[in-house]
């Protein structure tokens, strides 16, 4: 029986860092189910498709190849066989891939293939409905949160260190709407679970939130 945890929040919480940090100390597949979708979005922008054409995007949908590699210690993100792990970080796919994750189509896609990887390893899995859709009766639920403007200062910082020149406004701008269509989307809405365990970030440190996470998934394991 594998062991699941889920960790869900908006943008600029700090999931990813937290979540890689927790899979090395526990030992833990770490599964960034954001990094599906936007490949599929990427994917889209590429061939100039537009969300409201469904029959091309089914055509994107059944000849994708995702693969999530593991080279020097680090997840990279492969699309058809090319790294396009800084690729599907660029502001272009960052507001638009609210708009695709919103889709039906998408979501049937690639949420049989998440619990399909979560069904046979042991993984801390983060995204936006994981604890509420994905995997339901996870192990461990957590909901990483933070103040709006904490979190478009940090994805501003992890912009400019990428070289990518988007501004403070921009940023808070493009947070803005990606949280309000992903909360107002009828398909798996972004919520917070019922049961899941709230850790504000906002005045805490990458590491400081790690430590609280890890101390949470432990007791459960311990249970």
């Amino acid at each position: 029986m594998s062991f699941v945890v889920a960790i869900d929040g908006p943008a600029g919480t700090g999931k990813g860092t937290v979540t890689k940090i927790i899979s090395q100390r526990m030992n833990l597949l770490n599964i960034d189910t954001g990094a599906m979708y936007r490949s599929v979005t990427l994917e889209c922008i590429r061939k100039n498709i537009s969300p409201k054409d469904e029959e091309k995007i089914k055509e994107v949908l059944e000849n994708i190849n995702i693969e999530l590699k593991y080279i020097d210690g680090e997840q990279r993100i492969f699309l058809n066989g090319e790294d396009v792990s800084k690729a599907i970080r660029t502001p272009e796919v960052d507001n638009l891939v609210a708009v695709f994750a919103a889709l039906k189509i998408v979501r049937d896609k690639l949420t049989p293939i998440q619990r399909k990887i979560g069904e046979k390893n042991d993984v801390i899995m983060e995204g936006r409905d994981i604890g509420t859709v994905v995997f339901p009766n996870a192990d461990v639920k957590i909901y990483l949160d933070c103040s709006l403007e904490e979190r478009a200062r940090r994805r501003y910082n992890q912009n400019l260190k990428k070289g990518i020149n988007e501004s403070y406004e921009e940023v808070l701008d493009s947070i803005k709407k990606r949280h309000k269509l992903e909360t107002e989307r009828e398909i798996a809405p972004f919520i917070k679970a019922d049961d899941a365990i709230t850790v504000d970030s906002t005045s805490m440190t990458i590491e400081e939130v790690a430590d609280k996470i890890e101390k949470i998934i432990r007791g459960k394991k311990n249970d």
